[in-house]
């Protein structure tokens, strides 16, 4: 696993650019620094790695955009210890962000060819990382509550189910949308039945799937 000066100065640039791009929060901005984006992402995509872009990683999903995992993970507000549900595991990317930041993290994946390759791919990067196969849309109600929970994919709308299992005082933060383009959301447990709800701007994401897990 080849991570060369030039991939370092090539992640220095990245953080720039996100920086300027309204990202504020040195600890992420360090953790981007730190993560090799080009080891999750296909051999033939190399040279593309630290562009600000989403890319394709498979099974119809892709890498998102480092500002919007920056984006979103400041929405977040991430503190040491934090026990985090990802749901739409993807690369792994994200969740290697959230760990650099000293959050306990448990994501979940749909797309079985992509949640094997990620399942062995994450131990060999140093992350230790729970990983599961199955409906995000379920979440996992035998690990709850989680202080915090992010979806990586664009939802139709913002599950009970995931609902019920964020603690009190716990933030949710959310793509939702029907169409094409999703706000972001962000979803603070207030008490046993109420949220505060704010939006965060427009963002474009693949599909959050419903039903079964896809093999």
């Amino acid at each position: 696993m080849n991570d060369s000066y030039r991939h370092k100065g090539l992640r220095k640039q990245l953080v720039e650019t996100i920086r300027k791009k309204g990202i504020q929060d040195e600890a992420i901005l360090s953790a981007i620094e730190n993560i090799p984006r080009h080891l999750f992402m296909d051999s033939s995509f190399l040279e593309f790695a630290y562009q600000d872009k989403p890319f394709p990683i498979g099974s119809g999903q892709t890498i998102s955009q480092p500002f919007t995992v920056a984006f979103q993970t400041e929405l977040l507000e991430v503190k040491k210890g934090d026990k985090i549900l990802e749901v739409g595991t993807g690369s792994g990317y994200q969740a290697c962000v959230l760990v650099e930041l000293g959050a306990k993290v448990f994501t979940i994946e749909r797309q079985k060819k992509l949640y094997q390759k990620t399942k062995e791919f994450l131990p060999n990067m140093g992350y230790r990382i729970k990983t599961f196969y199955g409906d995000g849309f379920v979440g996992l109600p035998a690990f709850q509550p989680f202080d915090k929970i992010i979806i990586t994919a664009g939802a139709p709308f913002t599950p009970e189910e995931l609902l019920k299992q964020l603690k009190i005082g716990g933030i949710m933060v959310i793509p939702e949308g029907k169409g094409d383009i999703q706000v972001m959301k962000k979803i603070i447990r207030i008490s046993e039945n109420k949220y505060d709800t704010k939006e965060h701007g427009d963002f474009r994401f693949v599909p959050l799937l419903e039903n079964k897990a896809n093999d």
